[in-house]
């Protein structure tokens, strides 16, 4: 295996900021003129990106947190930088895509048998990152002290003690227990494993830090690992986009904006990191509704989220009363617009005939748009080339299942690679589109929000992506002992 410098950011829990350490990271080695790769075995979202397939030129999913991860590190993200993802679609069963294409489904239980399997995949796309990079930074799942989980682990020592790489423990200060966090990791972990371990990091520190100065010398006296730095709380990670439904808990709502925009949560939500550009828009004020809240009434405009299982969270968001809320939303004047699923939702019907979400069925949709969809067991995942059909630029990308056709395609909202995509109502306030990422172009989420009476400043998202990045990165430099993680990377 080519011995290119690599180091793995393994974390004492899940949530404790691994993938925000990951990309600060990237960004500041690729800021010292190096060519960094990020690198995740094994990810579970429902938030996924498209990547390129080098060998192809085609494309493929990979967990939005490595999309975001190359675009910290400046280059393109492929599908060998996560090279597993598993997409849940069930509270016990995840869909699993492997180099970027679904190759089955598996029960939780069933895939802790399967997923040994899949190491040979995963150390092949390491090689090839390695093979093109000066530094490749790995970022583990979960945590390595799901001892239980540990038979032919591939997210976190499983694959680091297969790969030869050195890991870097992180621990969450934020959520307490930080020093029994690691020393209990450390006393738990198999003799292998924790002598891979060459350090850690502390995360989301807040205040004086020199107070924690104490801390360190007894989880150092207690694990013989050295400290390589104690990381504040980096504000500037609330501008980068979720990746994945843990981030949803910390979506709390601060009212602030002078225009309301509802999303109601789903229970296989897929995406909503379509909602980032919205969240920073200034007088914007996205409110993520949870089962068993309303619909709020003074919301203009409701948007329909992506999601994994389409009837399933039909069924569930009739379940809510949502469906009542949102005709009341409608005759009100308000504005919907649906993504992916939450367009198909919009139609009068979903058919699913093939029984590719679950048993074959079919379940009446919500009827605000004049379409149907049928689903169908080839998955569009690709970039797309986008504009309004009035031809001004978009961007975005397509993952689903599905076809959707219908009287009011007739009134696409985009073309894809110009070819004509969604639906819109006859007045123009309800419509759909298969586009994620619709509003992250900036000239039509200004017009978006215009038309819905909030006239403002125009405002860049990537550029405000771009920017927290690199605040990200300065920060790290000043608190990380960064030339010791190279020489721990160097090492392996």
């Amino acid at each position: 295996m080519t011995e290119t410098p690599a180091i793995m950011l393994q974390g004492t829990g899940s949530d404790v900021g691994k993938t925000v350490l990951v990309a600060g990271l990237c960004r500041l080695f690729a800021r010292r003129g190096l060519r960094v790769r990020p690198f995740k075995p094994q990810n579970m979202s429902n938030n996924a990106a498209v990547a390129l397939e080098p060998e192809t030129g085609g494309f493929g999913e990979i967990g939005r947190g490595q999309w975001l991860q190359a675009l910290a590190a400046r280059t393109p993200a492929t599908v060998d930088m996560n090279p597993v993802l598993l997409k849940p679609q069930s509270e016990t069963g995840s869909q699993i895509v492997l180099r970027g294409k679904v190759v089955g489904e598996a029960k939780g239980r069933d895939y802790q048998r399967l997923k040994a399997s899949f190491l040979e995949s995963v150390l092949a796309s390491f090689e090839r990152l390695s093979a093109e990079a000066d530094l490749v930074i790995v970022e583990g799942a979960g945590s390595p002290a799901e001892i239980n989980l540990r038979t032919g682990d591939i997210a976190n020592m499983g694959f680091a003690t297969a790969a030869k790489v050195p890991v870097v423990l992180v621990g969450d200060i934020d959520r307490g227990g930080v020093i029994a966090s690691l020393v209990g990791t450390h006393a738990i972990l198999p003799e292998a494993d924790r002598a891979t371990i060459a350090g850690f990091l502390i995360n989301k520190f807040r205040g004086d830090v020199q107070l924690f100065d104490d801390g360190l010398a007894e989880i150092t006296r207690y694990t013989g690992w050295p400290s390589l730095g104690v990381v504040p709380h980096l504000a500037a990670a609330a501008r980068l986009p979720a990746e994945d439904s843990v981030a949803l808990e910390r979506l709390a709502r601060e009212p602030a904006g002078r225009l309301t925009v509802a999303v109601p949560v789903i229970g296989r939500i897929a995406n909503f990191d379509d909602l980032d550009p919205l969240r920073a828009e200034p007088g914007v004020d996205v409110v993520f509704v949870r089962p068993g809240e309303r619909l709020p009434e003074e919301a203009r405009l409701v948007v329909m989220p992506g999601s994994k299982s389409t009837i399933a969270d039909l069924e569930a968001f009739r379940q809510n009363g949502w469906d009542n809320d949102l005709r009341a939303h409608v005759a009100r004047g308000g504005h919907v617009v649906g993504l992916c699923g939450g367009y198909q939702m919009l139609g009068r019907i979903v058919r699913d005939p093939l029984g590719i979400e679950g048993p074959a069925r079919e379940a009446e949709g919500l009827g605000l748009l004049d379409v149907e969809t049928v689903m169908e067991p080839e998955k569009t995942v690709r970039a797309s080339s986008a504009t309004t059909p009035e031809g001004e630029a978009l961007e975005g990308y397509e993952i689903h299942l599905g076809r959707t056709s219908g009287p009011d395609c007739a009134r696409p909202v985009c073309l894809l690679d110009g070819v004509p995509d969604g639906a819109a109502s006859p007045d123009g306030r309800i419509s759909g589109t298969y586009l994620h990422g619709l509003f992250g172009a900036d000239g039509y989420r200004q017009s978006v929000l215009a038309r819905l009476g909030l006239a403002g400043e125009a405002t860049s998202y990537r550029a405000g992506v771009e920017t927290a990045l690199d605040e990200i990165a300065e920060a790290l430099e000043r608190v990380v002992d960064a030339d010791g993680l190279l020489r721990i990377a160097g090492g392996r």
